[in-house]
């Protein structure tokens, strides 16, 4: 009991084998939360449900987006269950406390035409034929699947081996999902690997063990970061005289998914793509099938013409 936050972060990544990124925002939201109890004369052992409360009344007041805040009231649930569980308290004071309702939303997009620009200029990106490939292969890897930023920069290089016809992606709480390639993309991950199979070859006769991830980087990962890949993109939606605000790794995600609901794909076939585990959240995406139904009504009923 010495320490609740480090002993329960421990039993996630081990019992529920979850994401790194998973530990460190339950890591942040529950110190913060900690810090909170701390100010208010109490400690994580007799916090009760109207400190919890007034915790997230504060967030509230803090101008914290309600997705935070429900995230941190998840997180602060998932604590007080695992508390109860081990015998460290009677209760858990979160159970019945209500979070904030979800803001309904449609997912920021891309059109068809501006993933083009920006697949374009990503193969003509970088100071070195080899930085050109690499970015090419990000781009085109990343509209053709839908991956997540973590899962695409963290791809093993055996993800990659054969000229595939899908990819095997280690998802959320490592779940892993099959998701095929188009044309473009394999075309673009065997010249990527032609050059990665050189610079492999050139490190070995150094002394340099081969990286085990399709896309190396000398980072503490192995592999290249969400943070370069991130910064990537923003430049290359400047190359591509795109709003930089408008372009992140998930907008691409967004676009996948958007574009493949327009051209007739199941959304249950999209669900599976996207290792959503739940079909509610890949519903958002049916904001693509009534723009479609409100154009076919405004120009194909009879009443709609003149």
């Amino acid at each position: 009991m010495g320490n609740w936050i480090e002993v329960f972060l421990e039993a996630c990544q081990a019992e529920l084998a979850a994401a790194d990124n998973t530990i460190l925002a339950y890591a942040q939201d529950l110190r913060d939360f900690e810090a909170f109890a701390g100010g208010q004369n109490h400690t994580l052992a007799t916090a009760d449900k109207a400190l919890i409360q007034a915790y997230l009344v504060s967030q509230d007041q803090a101008g914290l987006a309600r997705a935070t805040r429900a995230r941190r009231l998840s997180a602060i649930r998932q604590l007080y269950r695992f508390a109860y569980e081990e015998g460290w308290r009677s209760d858990n004071p979160a159970a019945q406390i209500k979070g904030p309702k979800k803001a309904k939303s449609l997912p920021k997009t891309l059109s068809e035409q501006e993933v083009k620009q920006l697949l374009l200029e990503a193969a003509k990106f970088g100071s070195t034929p080899a930085e050109q490939a690499r970015n090419g292969c990000l781009m085109q890897l990343l509209y053709a699947t839908g991956m997540r930023v973590t899962e695409l920069v963290s791809l093993p290089i055996n993800a990659a081996r054969g000229n595939p016809d899908m990819v095997l992606v280690a998802g959320k709480g490592g779940k892993e999902r099959l998701v095929p390639l188009s044309p473009p993309a394999r075309a673009a991950l065997a010249s990527w690997l032609e050059i990665w199979d050189e610079n492999a070859e050139i490190g070995r006769k150094s002394g340099k063990p081969a990286s085990k991830f399709l896309f190396p980087s000398p980072s503490q990962q192995g592999h290249m970061t969400r943070i370069w890949f991130y910064t990537l993109i923003k430049r290359l939606a400047y190359e591509a005289e795109l709003p930089p605000e408008n372009v992140t790794p998930h907008v691409l995600r967004h676009a996948f998914a958007s574009h493949l609901l327009a051209h007739g794909a199941d959304l249950r076939v999209i669900q599976t793509l996207l290792g959503h585990a739940n079909i509610t959240t890949t519903e958002i995406y049916t904001h693509v099938l009534d723009e479609k139904l409100k154009s076919l009504v405004l120009t194909l009923h009879p009443l709609a013409k003149g």
